[in-house]
């Protein structure tokens, strides 16, 4: 499990933009978005790349920190 700190969310609709950009990545699965911790953790298959994620939740209107 690969957990990620994002900076930027502050209600449960951030959540769900955030949960929803992570699922459209192919190779990730087991997302998990946590507002209080300001954290999304997920499971991450090898050829998935650090910049796709960190591009997907830029995306949404988040920074990855």
């Amino acid at each position: 499990m690969k957990t990620i700190e994002i900076k930027g969310m502050s209600c449960k609709h951030c959540v769900a933009a955030v949960t929803k950009a992570l699922n459209e990545i192919k190779g990730l699965s087991d997302v998990s978005v946590n507002l209080e911790k300001g954290e999304a953790s997920f499971e991450k298959a090898a050829s998935v790349d650090d910049s796709a994620i960190k591009a997907a939740v830029k995306r949404a209107g988040y920074e990855v920190v």
